[in-house]
């Protein structure tokens, strides 16, 4: 029913990045499509962000914030360990009776919790407003290279309402984990396996990719093969998908997975350039851009693919409706 979305005003070009790593000018935008990224201003929380994409997207929607039945947050950076940011959020939206939970699915969190949602509105008859929103800025090691460069803050949202409607809402979903690969995006420190201890190296509470080559491949593989079965179970083949909207990791990444599918390159939205990687959050910032760019139509079918930390992944066909 409704799309939201909030970036910080502080705009961080490449060059900036580029001079305190060594780096070319222009290398990081060859090779992954970003020229400009996102951060948070000092003192913005990951809630404040929240809210603000959360808002929008229940003005856009139109309903009233006592409908709503539960809200998901979708978050690898909550404001603190505990307690979850999500009845914060609920609370300073107005959200009143509405349930409220943290989900942690990293980049594909966004697709684990419109999964979720959709089964909730199905089963309950009741609104959910999905929410994904990361400030990864204060957990990149600005001295790795394969993780400073690409990592942003941002908030998206979507709300989800009952529809009879036929074609309306997840035609189809396929979610996977590969724990094979489980340490290839990491913080090491600061959860209970490892808690903080005084002397530790800061560094260890900070985000780190041990193999940028295996985590391309690997997200390429996942997110090709979820989007293969999601349009299998949606009983659809990739050409009636009308917009392709990756998780933005790596220009390359999806645009090798759209060369995977056979979906022509001018169907995939892409956001990636002005605004990074902001994990799961891309999707759902994507989708609200899209939406203000060109509305989407009811009838129109989406694909919607991710793969992250963990590993996590996912895909979801959509179904627009005039809800």
């Amino acid at each position: 029913m409704g799309f939201g979305h909030y970036v910080p005003d502080r705009r961080v070009e490449n060059a900036e990045i580029e001079e305190r790593l060594g780096l070319a000018p222009g290398w990081i935008e060859r090779r992954t499509g970003i020229r400009a990224r996102r951060w948070a201003a000092p003192g913005e929380t990951l809630t404040d962000m929240a809210v603000r994409a959360g808002a929008a997207a229940l003005d856009d929607a139109g309903i009233a914030r006592g409908d709503v039945a539960l809200a998901l947050l979708a978050t690898s950076t909550p404001d603190h360990l505990l307690p979850p940011s999500a009845p914060m959020l609920a609370h300073r939206l107005g959200l009143a009776g509405a349930g409220a939970v943290d989900l942690a699915g990293a980049c594909s969190g966004f697709l684990y919790a419109l999964t979720l949602a959709d089964g909730f509105v199905r089963a309950q008859g009741r609104p959910v407003l999905v929410v994904a929103a990361n400030v990864l800025s204060r957990r990149i090691n600005p001295h790795e290279r394969a993780s400073a460069i690409i990592f942003a803050d941002a908030a998206g949202a979507v709300v989800l309402a009952p529809s009879h409607e036929p074609g309306c809402g997840l035609l189809g979903a396929d979610l996977a984990a590969d724990g094979h690969h489980y340490d290839l995006i990491k913080v090491p420190a600061g959860g209970s396996a490892r808690p903080f201890a005084p002397g530790m190296d800061p560094q260890e509470l900070l985000m780190t990719m041990s193999d940028g080559k295996a985590v391309f491949s690997q997200a390429v593989r996942l997110m090709t093969r979820c989007a293969d079965r999601a349009l299998a179970l949606a009983g659809l083949p990739a050409g009636e998908i009308d917009r392709f909207v990756p998780h933005q990791a790596n220009i390359r990444i999806f645009e090798a997975v759209s060369a995977n599918l056979g979906l022509a390159p001018e169907r995939t939205v892409s956001t990636i350039a002005e605004f990074g990687n902001s994990s799961a959050a891309t999707i759902p910032l994507s989708l609200s851009m899209a939406h203000r760019e060109r509305a989407f139509r009811p009838g129109e079918r989406l694909l919607l693919a991710a793969a992250g930390a963990g590993l996590t992944a996912g895909a979801v066909v959509l179904g627009v409706g005039a809800c």
